[in-house]
């Protein structure tokens, strides 16, 4: 699939997945090895977990950054390991917003108490009873994380990127401004669907600004799970116009606007959001429990999706593309370092 002259060499990517490993936000061994592990897999795609565009933006004090150049600096080497295997590395672009300040999963998720901070909304409204102490963005902070993607966008190519991924989902800071959970404002950022899609619009249009020949795509929680959220019909009609500001792709998740607001067992039904936004002709990319080659396959040849994304089945087995090429009844790229090993050298 080639998108604005960027070739990937196949429709599987990798999902990104927080690995709260980092320190202030600077990229290390392990974020090396854990992507460039999934490039040598096979994936054509590989996508970096959420990288704050400020520091406040961060889940937690571990989780990943790109809000200086040092930071930039720090991915160069990831960036080169993904592209010597011949995927295409792409970076996630985010903020964590009233969910930010956390601790690590494996050691609970109440706010920090030690270095932790302030968190940013649309509104002053806690994601939990657990959660930090939560501000309403003043008119200026909003302008102001517009030029922070903006930014983070420039120096994600200086690092070499060649795929850039806004993240609106999850319940973080720009879906909480396109939910009506979650946003009470009554100013051009709040109120009706125009004033609460505002913000996403404009940072797409600012990453666009930065980036005019680099794919772009938006990941959305299509629907927020909960009563009087944010609806497919809204996200059929986003999609629209974030293709028409510049977004190339739409990586469809959803839930995650509030606790327990979480999509039902099964993970089928992400994929009929996928289908349902492409139908409305913005190509998409799905993602949810996606595990076998064949169900991959099939949703790409009955036009559910253009790219299909994987998270933990790539973290259980790093060459499942390779795997999944022979369950299709083709002959996978495997390093020929691996030649031997797989009876082919």
């Amino acid at each position: 699939m080639t998108i604005r002259g960027v070739r990937l060499p196949n429709r599987i990517g990798v999902s990104p997945m927080c690995q709260y490993s980092a320190v202030d936000g600077i990229a290390n061994v392990w974020h090396l090895t854990h992507l460039a592990s999934r490039a040598v897999g096979g994936a054509g795609l590989v996508i970096t977990e959420a990288a704050a565009v400020v520091p406040e933006g961060r889940i937690s004090p571990a989780d990943l950054g790109i809000w200086s150049d040092a930071h930039a600096e720090a991915l160069k080497p990831v960036v080169e390991a993904i592209a010597a295997a011949g995927a295409v590395p792409g970076i996630q672009l985010a903020h964590a917003g009233r969910k930010g300040s956390t601790q690590v999963p494996w050691e609970g998720r109440a706010a920090v108490t030690d270095g932790g901070w302030a968190v940013a909304a649309p509104s002053a409204i806690p994601f939990g009873p657990e959660s930090a102490l939560t501000f309403a963005m003043n008119d200026a902070e909003v302008e102001a994380l517009i030029d922070a993607f903006g930014a983070a966008a420039a120096r994600a190519l200086a690092a070499g990127f060649g795929f850039l991924e806004c993240h609106f989902a999850h319940g973080y800071l720009v879906h909480e401004f396109l939910s009506p959970i979650s946003n009470k404002r009554d100013d051009r950022w709040g109120g009706d669907f125009e004033g609460r899609t505002r913000l996403a619009i404009e940072i797409v249009r600012k990453v666009r600004s930065v980036a005019p020949d680099t794919p772009i795509s938006v990941r959305l929680s299509c629907v927020d799970w909960a009563e009087g959220g944010w609806s497919l019909d809204d996200s059929i009609r986003l999609a629209v116009l974030l293709k028409d500001a510049g977004a190339d792709l739409i990586d469809c998740s959803s839930g995650s606007i509030a606790s327990g607001a979480n999509p039902p067992e099964g993970p089928a039904i992400q994929r009929d959001f996928a289908r349902a936004i492409r139908e409305s002709g913005v190509p998409t990319m799905a993602v949810g429990g996606i595990t076998d080659p064949h169900e991959a396959e099939a949703l790409i040849g009955t036009g559910a999706c253009d790219i299909v994304l994987l998270a933990r089945e790539l973290l259980r087995d790093p060459y499942w593309p390779l795997h999944a090429a022979k369950a299709l009844g083709v002959e996978g790229d495997w390093p020929v370092q691996y030649l031997r090993a797989v009876g082919r050298g």
